[in-house]
């Protein structure tokens, strides 16, 4: 079988290297561009994937949009008989969907219907679910709402964070994606139709949405501290500079005003919420890098009584 693989951040890492591993004919890669980093911005740093893929001396594809008459022509040139998408960040036309005689497969991060969308991983635990998982489906023009080929789902631990999870599902995307080609080749592959009357949706995450909000009970303050660590980081302000917490969880029985500072300590800092009080464990004052609380509350003078928050957006 002769697969084209769509991926770029390390999330597709682990499926590319299961096709590999398992000996499927990887004809190419197609990714995102190489991105400037840098306060220069003059260094380009590649995907994830595209090192793999040049590793495995693999050919590279980073078109800046998916499309036009020259792509798809080298795309037909490979003869794919399957693409594979696993999170490569554009919307593909029909015209690449449809071009393999297999069509297109996707990787995504949930239990389709549910959480169609960017962001399922972050929201599954933002939202306090207790299950999610992956789901190899044949992809479609509209949201994630092709045919599911295969699910399999995982229980969400109270104190995970989105990097963490990210990591289980990214390693249970691979073993199911092989699991997948394998049924296909034994002829037992049945697509089973989504009832889009139970799609829910996660979106992207806004610099707005990972804004704390105090005043909401501990659990759903926690959930969404740990919904976006590491990446982009709840947010609130410390003194009106820009402040990333990081591993929140609720402490039973502490209460306080809505961002109080109640304790500073070795494990951290206990914050009052409208409904009892989270304990954060990592904090990043804008400009500066991850500390523990107590070396920030040192820094800074912050003490017991302080408050957070503020205007948030």
């Amino acid at each position: 079988m002769r697969v084209l693989f769509w991926g770029t951040p390390e999330f597709a890492c682990p499926p590319l290297r299961a096709l590999l591993g398992e000996g499927f004919d990887v004809v190419g890669v197609v990714t995102q561009p190489d991105k400037p980093q840098g306060r220069s911005r003059s260094v380009l740093v590649p995907p994830p994937v595209k090192a793999i893929a040049q590793a495995e001396g693999l050919q590279v594809f980073q078109p800046e949009k998916p499309r036009g008459e020259e792509f798809y022509a080298s795309l037909r040139a490979l003869e794919p008989d399957l693409n594979v998408v696993v999170a490569y960040g554009h919307i593909l036309k029909r015209e690449v969907i449809e071009l393999p005689p297999m069509g297109t497969w996707n990787i995504h991060a949930s239990l389709l219907p549910l959480l169609r969308g960017a962001a399922p991983i972050q929201a599954a635990i933002r939202d306090g679910l207790t299950e999610t998982g992956v789901t190899v489906m044949q992809m479609v023009e509209a949201l994630d709402a092709g045919p599911v080929l295969l699910q399999r789902a995982v229980p969400i631990d109270d104190t995970e964070t989105y990097g963490e999870l990210q990591t289980r599902l990214s390693e249970l995307g691979a073993a199911a994606l092989i699991e997948a080609l394998a049924l296909h080749e034994a002829g037992a592959l049945v697509p089973a139709p989504q009832d889009d009357a139970l799609a829910t949706y996660a979106g992207k995450i806004t610099r707005a949405g990972a804004w704390i909000e105090w005043d909401q009970p501990a659990a759903v303050v926690a959930r969404e501290i740990r919904g976006y660590d590491p990446k982009p980081g709840a947010w609130t302000r410390l003194r009106g500079v820009e402040t990333r917490l990081f591993g929140a969880r609720v402490v039973p029985g502490r209460s306080g005003a809505p961002g109080e500072v109640l304790e500073i300590g070795r494990n951290g800092m206990v914050i009052g919420t409208g409904e009892g009080a989270v304990l954060v464990v990592v904090m990043q004052v804008a400009g500066k890098k991850r500390m523990a609380p107590s070396e920030v509350a040192a820094g800074r003078g912050v003490g017991g009584g302080e408050v957070l928050g503020g205007r948030g957006g």
